[in-house]
């Protein structure tokens, strides 16, 4: 985890303090006095954050799973998508609502009764129905970490918060190809190297009947929709429950998957 690859480091003493904030705090300056930007801040030098992000790279590679070393890479490699993405954000004004009022997803923050009592078909509904299948949890998001900018920290939380939502979006599952699938789209919407990387070498661990369809059917959908579709970070979700998930595609401009069967 992030403790070993920091242990020659030095700040070791901040990753081993409690837990990172409840994810219904907005994600703000939480100091006053400190070098510390916001809650679960842990300044890093250039050295630190190359140093960081190779042994977090390696990890990632050899178990993609390891989302803790994924989170890493994305917040030590990517201060220029970053910024691209939070100017974006502010020009659009959607995006700059959600910049100014830093929601959250999370257990703490999600009504799932109120999602569970909407329409068939609403992105509420199939957000929940979508966590339901998959067997996941919006609070398995790590907090952030390396950024050294309180905004652009925030853009990376934001992201990592949403991914569940673009599967769903995408009409993707949570197994190796869908995970592919969701990061060849993201890295052409985010620019994040995390995204190419996790998007170029993922499939060397697929079997050659989803190899050949990821790459003659599925990566150019995907690109072809990450082209279409507007920023998706600019997109109040909590504010869109109700809204149909086939009308929000619409709007987006995305396509419905090829080879459905093979998602599953």
């Amino acid at each position: 985890m992030a403790t070993q690859l920091l242990r020659p480091l030095g700040p070791l003493r901040l990753l081993r303090r409690s837990p990172g904030p409840a994810a219904d705090v907005p994600l703000r300056a939480a100091s006053h006095g400190t070098s510390l930007l916001y809650p679960e801040h842990i300044p890093t030098s250039p050295l630190q954050k190359a140093l960081l992000a190779v042994g977090s790279a390696g990890m990632a590679l050899y178990n993609p799973y390891r989302h803790d070393m994924v989170a890493v890479l994305g917040e030590t490699t990517g201060h220029r998508a970053l910024k691209v993405l939070r100017d974006q954000m502010k020009k659009d004004p959607e995006g700059a609502k959600i910049l100014q009022e830093r929601p959250r997803i999370s257990l703490s923050t999600l009504d799932l009764g109120q999602l569970q009592s909407l329409p068939e078909g609403s992105l509420g509904r199939e957000y929940l129905r979508f966590l339901d299948v998959n067997r996941v949890s919006p609070d398995t998001r790590a907090p952030t970490r390396f950024v050294d900018d309180e905004e652009l920290a925030y853009v990376i939380q934001r992201y990592r918060e949403v991914h569940d939502m673009l599967h769903t979006l995408l009409g993707m599952p949570t197994n190796m190809l869908g995970e592919i699938v969701v990061k060849w789209f993201e890295a052409v919407q985010t620019g994040l190297p995390m995204c190419i990387l996790g998007a170029l070498l993922g499939p060397v661990r697929l079997s050659a009947q989803n190899l050949q369809v990821l790459v003659s059917e599925l990566i150019p959908w995907a690109v072809q929709n990450g082209r279409r579709a507007p920023c998706v970070l600019n997109l109040y979700y909590e504010q869109r429950w109700e809204q149909p998930l086939t009308s929000l595609r619409e709007e987006l401009g995305i396509t419905d998957p090829p080879y459905p069967p093979l998602m599953s």
